[in-house]
């Protein structure tokens, strides 16, 4: 039987997306790497700072990307910490114990945080220093406290999302034999139903890491600089990797430092596929402990 013409299209087209997705990415890695790989030195990271001291914040790093790296991975993991318990412990109770009339209320509290502007986000937290200072908090100021609280709350959508989903692919049968078996709907969750769903949680984890990692409209209402030195406290200003980019396209003076711009932006990117790879390690890990406590 001759198959219609609009089946090879179809096919046609399936194969060329991700084909035009591919030179998409590569062309970006491409570019960023042409213009930004020849700036990949010492003094990219701490100018004229001996590099012991920058690290060590000795002394400051004034013409330097090391403080706003610092400052990126300090900001990432304080916006993991504020966010994964939540987001995952909210997809468990949406997909596993939740009635069908909260599915809908809190699912739609979701769903409307997720389509919530990255800069209303960050004049939220703005607007909340100001409440604060005018109220019970007299000294309080905007600084990685609040930016992370404000990244955590705009990825909490992703990691419920991909948490409520990944648990509602694993078969009915495996909780009917769990059930059959004795275990509580805790061992049932722990032993069965969490590492089986372990990848797709930890792809969300690493969607909210990538999105915390490169927003720049948040921080720039709760907290970020340009120049901060290295993250003091929870409390202090801070710098960013994200800022840093943006302020170099916004007010550079010269083609060296528009250069140093893309090799700010290829370290950025490499940032995030180091923290991707960790993040795959750890999930890898998990399933194989737990392959082995099965053995």
């Amino acid at each position: 039987m001759k198959r219609p013409f609009s089946l090879h299209l179809f096919r046609l087209a399936a194969g060329t997306a991700p084909a035009l997705l591919l030179v998409c990415v590569g062309t970006l890695i491409g570019y960023l790497a042409w213009r930004g790989a020849p700036t990949l030195r010492l003094s990219l990271f701490f100018g004229s700072t001996p590099v012991w001291d920058g690290l060590t914040g000795a002394r400051p790093v004034w013409d330097g990307i090391w403080p706003a790296c610092a400052g990126t991975l300090c900001l990432v993991g304080l916006t993991l910490l504020l966010a994964v318990f939540p987001g995952v412990g909210c997809g468990i109770y949406l997909a596993e114990y939740a009635s069908p009339a909260w599915k809908r209320r809190i699912g739609g509290a979701v769903n409307m945080l997720a389509g919530m502007p990255s800069i209303v986000m960050g004049l939220f937290g703005f607007s909340l220093i100001l409440l604060l200072r005018h109220s019970v908090a007299p000294r309080a100021n905007t600084g990685m406290l609040l930016a992370a609280s404000c990244l955590a709350l705009l990825v909490l959508p992703v990691l419920v999302a991909t948490t409520r989903e990944a648990l509602e692919a694993v078969p009915d049968s495996l909780r009917l034999a769990a059930s059959a078996l004795g275990m509580t709907p805790a061992r049932r969750l722990s032993h069965v139903l969490l590492p089986i769903s372990v990848r797709g949680i930890g792809g969300g984890v690493v969607l909210a890491l990538g999105r915390a990692a490169e927003d720049t409209a948040v921080i720039m209402f709760t907290g970020v600089v340009a120049n901060a030195g290295l993250p003091a406290g929870l409390t202090d200003k801070f710098e960013s990797l994200s800022f840093s980019i943006y302020y170099t396209a916004a007010q550079y003076q010269d083609q060296a430092e528009l250069l140093r711009g893309f090799g700010t932006a290829l370290v950025l990117l490499g940032i995030s596929v180091m923290l991707l790879c960790a993040a795959r390690f750890l999930e890898n890990g998990y399933r194989r402990r737990w392959r082995g406590g099965d053995a």
